[in-house]
């Protein structure tokens, strides 16, 4: 089942897709335009991973990792479907990255790789944006790159885990203003979820709505403020996102 939220008339509703756009809770359906899209659950803990498909990290000139590159994220990188990501005025090259994104349902400490995925929730697309300007270097993946406001697109769906036959062959695509930009499958994953989940867990307590965000593929190229950059995964739905300028954000 997809499930998400919405702000609409004032309050916060939970959604499903209609032909027509969304379905609230209550009945009412509205267009996908008339509402404002949130994040499709409140998110705990964000996990993201750097370099986890092979040709990504030959793409930026990095070698293989000894064990996964993950960094965490706070609260205020996220945003929902067709919200607005910033780009300051001053960089040179700002990319998406479109990431299956896992969510956790049931705690989990020392989890074995044979249970992980019972552990698992569901999923969602996310796009999570960096700033290679500001990157320091492969190991450190500093504040400014991957902890912005409104760096970080989830949604348009939730998706139970019971939805998806086989997330280790999900294709993943990127469009940036109606082009085909970027291109991968999880099948290329360097770490797959259920050995991430079982290092995490291997030394921290995973709880419920924590968001482990898998990595992307390579295909990465700069967007501009006015870029419409668009995510797709199978099974998962379609992310729609728009690069602002600091004027947007009345930062000019």
């Amino acid at each position: 089942m997809m499930r998400g939220r919405v702000a609409y008339a004032g309050a916060i509703h939970e959604a499903t897709p209609h032909e027509h756009g969304v379905r609230l809770a209550d009945g009412r359906v509205c267009g996908e335009n008339e509402v404002v899209w949130l994040a499709p659950l409140e998110v705990g803990t964000i996990f993201a991973l750097g370099l986890n498909y092979a040709e990504h990290a030959k793409e930026l000139q990095f070698g293989k990792q000894e064990e996964p590159l993950v960094f965490m994220k706070g609260p205020g990188t996220v945003i929902g479907h067709r919200g607005f990501t910033r780009r300051p005025f001053d960089v040179t090259f700002m990319h998406y990255e479109c990431e299956l994104a896992v969510v956790i349902g049931r705690g989990a400490q020392n989890v074995t790789r044979e249970n992980a995925m019972q552990h698992v929730a569901g999923y969602m697309i996310a796009n999570d944006y960096a700033i290679r300007d500001y990157l320091e270097n492969y190991y450190r993946p500093n504040l400014r790159v991957k902890n912005r406001d409104g760096g970080t697109v989830l949604g348009p769906w939730f998706v139970d885990a019971a939805d998806i036959a086989d997330v280790t062959q999900l294709e993943l695509r990127t469009f940036v203003n109606g082009t085909l930009q970027q291109r991968g499958n999880t099948r290329d994953l360097v770490t797959d979820i259920p050995a991430l989940i079982e290092y995490l867990s291997s030394f921290m307590t995973l709880a419920p709505g924590d968001v482990i965000l898998t990595g992307t593929p390579e295909g990465i190229v700069n967007v501009n403020a006015g870029d419409e950059v668009v995510c797709e995964i199978d099974g998962l739905g379609r992310l729609v996102n728009t690069i602002a300028s600091d004027a947007d954000f009345g930062r000019a």
